[in-house]
């Protein structure tokens, strides 16, 4: 049999490369896993719920003998949601900390960015927030997610507008960010997929303070629903003005408006009553993330919002470490993509392109203490 001498000379190299990095990740002394996401900026506690799921999840793997008896640290990285800052961090945690994994980011805008920076570098990359369907269908071997897409939550989002809610004249509203436009992007898809037409579609700025002006227009419509896809500040600050204008207008948000800030732009936790939420099924309420969610309650932290999202992503990231025995970041994707991985949300497996195979989005309503609870079935 006659064979080609590059094929040979390539083949030899890959073997030896692998070779090389399943040594160099058995022989660290420590695991670490990088967490980035809005540590400071106006979502910064969204950065505050990764930050301690992540602690919480290696104290708990540590406790537990760590991972081939070595110890994992979490590396710390501030993107403040933005996407030339993302890219920065991201070159930060390869070049200086030399992490073995990141757990991030948060926003899409500044996923997507950063991931190249991931990919370059064949590092793993897992988000526990970014919910924009382009962040996994760019075909990069090394993300992953723990989080739905906006799709899905579209989806559900506008079958419920039109079977519960049977809404007639719908305003769509977003923040022109990555994430937010995605979501009234599906929302509206769907909508108009069940033969409902919009009567707004209008996108606001993340930051401003004043919507009054948007406020009267949307009052002018007479619309029956207000979806406001993006996060706790604008859907709070959108919220107020909505209610101080005299309009009892349903009103809709996603589930970037999971976080305290929601109340308290809001004008309070009585505002939100009634407010109706998209969101994936309660982690809370979980029977596999029982004893953690107990643990965080106890240290005087309620971990709601994408605090277990990200404890979640650490696990995960922990068991392709162990399991794949590479510090290849496309060979522990395509480990964690063969395997299903128990978390505290539970059993998890992953499709081809690093999307969970089940991501079900459900609907919530807020109730006047602050929190929510599942409505739809």
């Amino acid at each position: 049999m006659k064979f080609s001498l590059k094929k040979t000379l390539i083949g030899a190299a890959v073997a030896g490369a692998a070779l090389l990095a399943s040594s160099s990740v058995l022989a660290q002394a420590v695991y670490k896993i990088g967490v980035a996401g809005p540590m400071t900026g106006g979502i910064a506690a969204y950065g505050e719920e990764m930050r301690k799921g992540a602690e919480m999840a290696a104290a708990d793997i540590n406790a537990a003998g760590g991972i081939h008896g070595k110890k994992v640290e979490i590396v710390i990285g501030d993107d403040a949601c933005e996407p030339k800052q993302a890219v920065s961090v991201a070159s930060r945690l390869i070049e200086k900390d030399k992490v073995n994994v990141v757990v991030g980011h948060f926003c899409s805008s500044s996923t997507m960015p950063a991931s190249e920076a991931y990919a370059e570098a064949d590092m793993l990359m897992i988000t526990p927030a970014s919910t924009n369907p382009k962040v996994t269908e760019r075909k990069l071997p090394n993300v992953l997610r723990t989080c739905g897409r906006d799709d899905q939550q579209g989806f559900v989002a506008g079958n419920y507008i039109v079977d519960i809610l049977k809404s007639k004249r719908v305003v769509l509203i977003h923040d022109k960010d990555t994430y937010g436009q995605g979501v009234a992007n599906a929302t509206q898809t769907q909508l108009n997929n069940r033969g409902l037409k919009e009567i707004m579609y209008e996108g606001l700025t993340r930051g401003e303070k004043d919507y009054n002006a948007l406020v009267t227009k949307i009052k002018s419509a007479n619309a029956d629903l207000i979806h406001f896809s993006g996060l706790s500040s604008e859907a709070g600050t959108l919220l107020r003005q909505v209610r101080e204008q005299g309009l009892t207008t349903q009103v809709m948000v996603t589930d970037g408006a999971v976080e305290a800030t929601f109340a308290t732009a809001a004008g309070g936790k009585p505002v939100l009553k009634g407010v109706l939420v998209t969101f994936g099924e309660d982690p809370r309420l979980i029977s596999d993330g029982k004893a953690v969610v107990e643990k965080f309650r106890k240290s005087g932290f309620e971990p709601a919002g994408f605090t277990l999202y990200t404890y979640a992503g650490v696990q995960v990231a922990a068991a392709a470490l162990k399991g794949a025995n590479s510090a290849s970041g496309a060979a522990m994707a395509k480990w964690i993509k063969a395997n299903s991985v128990p978390t505290i949300l539970g059993k998890k497996t992953w499709d081809a392109k690093g999307d969970l195979t089940s991501a079900a989005y459900v609907v919530s309503v807020y109730k006047d203490d602050g929190s929510y609870v599942q409505v739809s079935k």
